[in-house]
């Protein structure tokens, strides 16, 4: 789903806008790198395994996936994306998720839009908690959570399949009365 208001990007040279499909190849570029996806569930073949991601994107029900684009202002480039995937609208609940590319990681920009996309999910989404789970193995990627105010809550065992897979996870999340802390 495309919302009509984005969250303005809180780290330097960098921009949020709508993840389109002429993002595809780029998105699949590094998601193709064995490194940038071996902590998670992504289980992609080739470019067109993308291609659900695009249309729940295009989507209109409430409780689509909302995914934005992470563009480096220097070039106009994708370095990766940021939403949510799973969305509970009765409960105001979205699972956060994002991705970067390998030239972008260490440098705080995971860290600082997730804070950005949490704080606009409560602010214009009307979310009342924001989650994330990490594969047990993603070190990088639960220290993201914690540099964002999310709040370790335990292990999902079996959660995800991860390429096949039973796959233990982590669960963070952040409720709206934290964000005033």
């Amino acid at each position: 789903m495309k919302d009509q208001t984005l969250p303005k990007s809180s780290y330097p040279g960098v921009s949020l806008r709508h993840l389109e499909r002429s993002d595809q190849a780029a998105w699949y570029a590094y998601l193709s790198i064995p490194e940038v996806v071996q902590h998670t569930s992504w289980d992609l073949h080739s470019m067109d395994d993308l291609t659900p991601m695009f249309d729940g994107i295009e989507s209109t029900v409430a409780t689509s996936i909302r995914r934005l684009a992470i563009i480096d202002d220097t070039d106009n480039h994708l370095i990766g994306t940021i939403g949510f995937h799973s969305i509970s609208v009765i409960n105001r609940v979205g699972e956060i998720a994002y991705d970067l590319a390998p030239s972008h990681w260490g440098k705080g920009i995971a860290s600082a839009l997730c804070s950005t996309v949490t704080e606009w999910a409560f602010a214009e989404l009307g979310f009342v908690r924001v989650q994330a789970t990490t594969l047990d193995t993603n070190v990088r990627s639960a220290r993201v959570l914690e540099r964002s105010r999310f709040q370790y809550e335990g292990l999902l065992r079996s959660y995800r399949m991860v390429r096949g897979t039973p796959g233990d996870f982590h669960l963070y999340a952040r409720l709206a009365g934290d964000s005033l802390k």
